[in-house]
This record gives C-alpha cells, sequence and structure tokens, in this order.
C-alpha cells in the first residue's frame, strides 16, 4: 500500500481548517500531508494505524496526528458490508504551525505550546480524563467564522499543552516520518502486508520476501524504521486484535477460539505473549473488563 500524499485544501481567508464528516467508513488508504490532525471519533470503530504503530479506537477517542505521519483510520471490517448500517462520524482540526501559522508559534507566549508539540512530533492520544473538556473546544473551532476560529483554536492548543506528559504516544520517538517517497511506499507496503496477513501463520521469510529483501537485511531494516523487530510488532497486533474480540464477544467465544484466529499456533503462547504485552494474562483482562462493565451499567 502506497502512502498517498494528500492535500488539505486551506481557503484563503483561513489558517485553521476543519471537517464534520458522517459516513459508511474513514477513508480507506494510509495517507500522510503536512498539517497536524486532532480528530475526535463520534461514532466508530477500528484499528488506528499511525506510523509503525497500532492503537484500537472507538466513540470519546480523540488523536493528535503529528504533520507527515503516515496514518490510517483503519474502519472494522463490519462497516464495509454492502447492506450495513453501521456508519462513523468525526469531527477533525488541521493546522500547519509552520506555515500560515508560524508567525504565531514562534511567538514568545506560545513557547510552551510548540515545545510540548514538538516533543510529540508524531502526535499522542488524548488521555480519557482530558478528552471530555477538550471535545467543545474542537467544536468551538469547527463552528467558529472569521478570528473567532483563531481565538478558538488558541484554547484548543491551551487545552493541549496542559495535558503535559499524561498522554499516550502514536508511535516510536525512533520512527521517522521524514523518510523518502520510496521508502515510505515499501514500508507502508510491509506493515500492510503484515496487518492483511497477521491472522495466518507468516514467517520473518514471507515478509522479508515481500519487502524483496534478505532476512537480516530485513531486520536491520524494519528495526532501524520502526523500532520493532518483526516478531514484537506481529505479536502486538495479534494481541491488539484479541483484545478487541475478547471484548465484544467475552459470552460467546472462549479464549483458545479467540487465539487461534489472531494467529497464535497455540494456547500456551498466547498466553505468554499476552501477559507480556498487555500486563496481566487473557482470564484476568476479561474479568477485569466485565467488572467494570457491570459497574458502569
Amino acid at each position: 500500500m502506497k502512502v498517498l500524499p494528500f492535500t488539505i485544501l486551506v481557503p484563503d481567508d483561513k489558517s485553521v481548517t476543519s471537517e464534520h464528516i458522517q459516513q459508511p467508513h474513514f477513508y480507506p488508504f494510509l495517507h500522510r500531508h503536512d498539517e497536524w490532525q486532532i480528530t475526535y471519533i463520534q461514532e466508530g470503530e477500528g484499528t488506528l494505524i499511525a506510523g509503525s504503530d497500532m492503537h484500537s479506537f472507538q466513540p470519546g477517542d480523540i488523536f493528535v496526528i503529528g504533520a507527515k505521519l503516515p496514518h490510517l483510520f483503519k474502519s472494522n471490517p463490519e462497516y464495509f458490508l454492502p447492506d450495513t448500517k453501521q456508519y462513523i462520524k468525526a469531527c477533525s482540526i488541521y493546522f500547519n504551525m509552520d506555515v500560515r501559522l508560524a508567525p504565531i508559534f514562534n511567538l514568545p507566549e506560545m513557547k510552551l505550546a510548540s515545545a510540548f508539540l514538538l516533543k510529540n512530533k508524531h502526535g499522542f492520544k488524548v488521555p480519557e480524563h482530558g478528552a471530555d473538556s477538550l471535545v467543545s473546544e474542537i467544536f468551538s473551532v469547527h463552528e467558529a467564522s472569521g478570528m473567532e476560529v483563531l481565538l478558538n483554536f488558541l484554547k484548543l492548543m491551551i487545552g493541549l499543552s496542559n495535558l503535559k506528559d499524561n498522554v499516550e504516544p502514536l508511535c516510536s520517538d525512533s520512527y521517522s516520518s521524514n523518510v523518502s517517497e520510496n521508502e515510505g511506499i515499501r514500508l507502508s507496503k510491509i506493515i500492510s502486508y503484515i496487518t492483511e496477513n497477521y491472522s495466518s501463520q507468516i514467517s520473518l521469510e514471507d515478509v522479508a520476501n515481500e519487502a524483496c529483501m534478505t532476512r537480516q537485511a530485513f531486520c536491520r531494516y524494519f528495526k532501524k524504521h520502526t523500532g520493532h523487530t518483526f516478531v514484537s510488532f506481529l505479536n502486538e497486533i495479534r494481541v491488539t486484535d484479541a483484545c478487541k474480540t475478547l471484548i465484544s464477544n467475552q459470552k460467546t467465544d472462549c479464549i483458545s477460539n479467540v487465539a487461534y484466529r489472531a494467529g497464535f499456533s497455540s494456547i500456551t503462547n498466547f498466553n505468554r505473549v499476552f501477559k507480556s504485552v498487555i500486563g496481566q494474562s487473557p482470564r484476568v483482562y476479561v474479568d477485569k473488563y466485565s467488572n467494570i462493565s457491570r459497574s458502569v451499567y
């Protein structure tokens, strides 16, 4: 899958742009653009691919995506079914701190906001406790006009900066979003191959062949550009998929079925890998989620 360059159309009378969408699924292609992107998920579930990492998304989530970072909001398979009644709904803000907004971000009063964004250059997920207060700020930017757009945008920047270190990075610091177009295409092809085939018994040899590399060259290349080994990346994708299935089908699916469908060859290996990634066993994970659900409802 090629990383598509995506042009955000910026009207002559705006420095900050926004959109509010409701449609069957998200834009289905891995892409990147020069603008930072702040997206509030109102409706829809799936997986966000950001650089070399993956994150589940659901209603209520807010993601800040760094400039030039390849990304894709990958809606769950049910959103693409012919007769589906599923749909996604989201509000996004786009801004370029190096072009039209550069004079503002270079002001002394914006020093903290600029430093915060540069520190989190690949972007981050807003923690749940901070999301509620930012939703209204996002919509205030989207619904404003004239000078109010800029005033409300500055309030949004203050809200984001106040999160400080309480954010979850979207991908490793070692990931480079400034790769050449050819390197971007190659890396995206590798990641796409893994994300499309992780439930099968794919091997290092399979992926190296897909990348037209020897095994040794592929291992060095993949580690350099993603910060992951092939096995650790594959395991995280499989565990992410298993978590979603365990939560959504906890009454109808046994853990062993979930493990095999996610691509694990044995329940023993699944339990070991799951605990190393999540920090607890699949059974404890499901029980914890069930207890939280009962306390809420």
